[in-house]
């Protein structure tokens, strides 16, 4: 069986992770097979050395692409919470799954930059309003939201858990469960 990859991107602190995590919890529970590639784990290891330039940010979301078709390719539901600020790094792996014959959905956790700014999970927010941080996607660089993504969830609006459940009744409409 095919799997797919399910990008979920938004800004940061937007809740990817969280509804990506609960996501998985849920279908591992149905005995799906489940990968989280959390791109702060990503850049730990795989992007190790990159920077957080254009290029750079293009050349880790290439990455991430790859390693989730691949997994994808092989059955797993793969489920991508990496912001992802470029609307061309997106399209680009998505034309690589399309290439490959891999389902591909993308999420746009659309939580506004102010609420991600009082959740402030990792302390981003403050330090680049301190002044110790620049590049700051959605703040001083910029975040490209989707024009039409396969779903875009107001985070910020539903519980972890309803959140969750809208990406599953995704994936169970377009056939990938």
């Amino acid at each position: 069986m095919t799997g797919a990859t399910v990008w979920l991107t938004g800004l940061p602190s937007a809740g990817k992770t969280t509804i990506a995590l609960a996501l998985a919890e849920r279908l591992r529970g149905a005995g799906r097979a489940v990968e989280v590639l959390d791109g702060d784990e990503i850049r730990t290891f795989l992007s190790a050395g990159l920077g957080f330039s254009r290029s750079d940010r293009d050349a880790n979301v290439q990455r991430i692409g790859f390693v989730a078709e691949l997994l994808a390719s092989h059955g797993v539901t793969v489920l991508v919470p990496v912001i992802a600020p470029y609307a061309a790094s997106r399209e680009a792996v998505r034309k690589r799954h399309d290439a490959e014959g891999t389902p591909y959905l993308e999420v746009h956790v659309a939580t506004p930059v102010e609420v991600c700014s009082e959740r402030d999970v990792k302390g981003l927010y403050a330090r680049q309003a301190a002044g110790e941080l620049t590049g700051l996607t959605g703040v001083d660089d910029p975040y490209e939201a989707p024009e039409n993504p396969d779903l875009r969830i107001a985070a910020h609006e539903r519980t972890v858990a309803e959140s969750a459940a809208a990406v599953h009744r995704l994936l169970v409409e377009r056939g990938r469960l």
